[in-house]
């Protein structure tokens, strides 16, 4: 049951971050990166540190130097690196090349899952994170038959990669935070006050480049669209999603977090079907369907020797 209600946690939490994709086609237009990413960090603190004032409080005198080093990094890597990497990247190198890296994501995640966590990887769960690295892929309406990394994007692919592995590494710290927890009796920390407090941390790392994109005038020209769009972008994409995605990596391994990640670019296809109207092709309809076939052979259930094998990982969450 446990198990079962992590994954749950994970399908909303990266159905959520999937949003993400035409909430920033709304805001690219007349906002860019760094200031969406301060304004809309900023509009969620302020509209929850009131409720969570007193617990958040309580949880700062409590942390200890270890868990503001992974506070720190958790913003670091999962918002601000994430972001930054791939707002540089994606004007250096071509959507196909782009659309096919950032489908490694789930790859790199596995890999320092078995490297870094020593987490044990089954057959099934291998198959898995396969089918939903192709099916990220051909999401991103990608040929494979024809697809030709140009020499002359070399740079923007190593900071599209960057960008999937800042990802990655942020899925990686989360998980091993969570570990250490389970076996500290002193503090637990409350998946909102850990996003309040990771969301805080980024603002103060956007909120300077932010001044530099002239974010004033900038957000005196937008509309009641943008202003929504924003107010989701900090609510929705970054508090609710994260509060999911930290009760979710706290109940299942990393590998099922690197599968359900495939959610990403499904809910962003299906969301533009729905609302920007675009056609989908049999490719991304297939892809789609290999991300849902890799969550199903993720959640399969485990035979008596592979749960034995999980259950031997060094940081398994009983």
């Amino acid at each position: 049951m446990k198990n079962i209600k992590g994954k749950i946690y994970l399908l909303l939490a990266f159905s959520l971050a999937g949003t993400s994709v035409i909430t920033g086609y709304i805001l690219s237009e007349k906002l860019r990166n760094f200031t969406v990413t301060a304004v809309s960090l900023g509009i969620m603190l302020l509209c929850l540190s009131p409720f969570y004032y007193r617990k958040t409080v309580t949880t700062i005198h409590l942390l200890k130097k270890n868990d503001w080093k992974m506070l720190i990094l958790q913003a670091l890597f999962g918002i601000f690196l994430f972001r930054t990497f791939l707002l540089l990247g994606v004007g250096l190198t071509s959507t196909v090349e782009a659309g096919i890296l950032t489908g490694t994501t789930p790859a790199i995640t596995s890999i320092l899952a078995f490297f870094v966590l020593r987490e044990k990887l089954t057959g099934w769960a291998t198959l898995g994170i396969i089918c939903s690295v192709l099916g990220i892929v051909l999401l991103q309406k990608v040929n494979l038959s024809s697809v030709q990394f140009s020499t002359q994007h070399i740079g923007g692919n190593v900071l599209i990669l960057c960008a999937a592995a800042s990802e990655s590494i942020f899925n990686i710290i989360s998980r091993r935070h969570r570990a250490k927890k389970q076996y500290d009796t002193d503090i637990q920390i409350h998946p909102m006050v850990q996003t309040l407090l990771v969301s805080a941390i980024a603002f103060a790392l956007s909120i300077i480049p932010a001044f530099g994109e002239q974010s004033f005038a900038a957000l005196q020209m937008i509309g009641l669209k943008e202003w929504f769009a924003l107010v989701w972008y900090g609510l929705i994409v970054t508090a609710l999603a994260f509060v999911f995605f930290y009760a979710g990596i706290k109940r299942c391994d990393v590998y099922t977090a690197a599968a359900f990640s495939g959610m990403i670019p499904l809910t962003s296809m299906l969301l533009s079907l729905v609302l920007l109207k675009e056609t989908i092709s049999y490719a991304q309809w297939g892809g789609g369907f290999l991300i849902i076939l890799s969550m199903l052979l993720i959640g399969r259930k485990q035979g008596p020797k592979e749960e034995k094998a999980v259950a031997a990982s060094p940081i398994y969450n009983k």
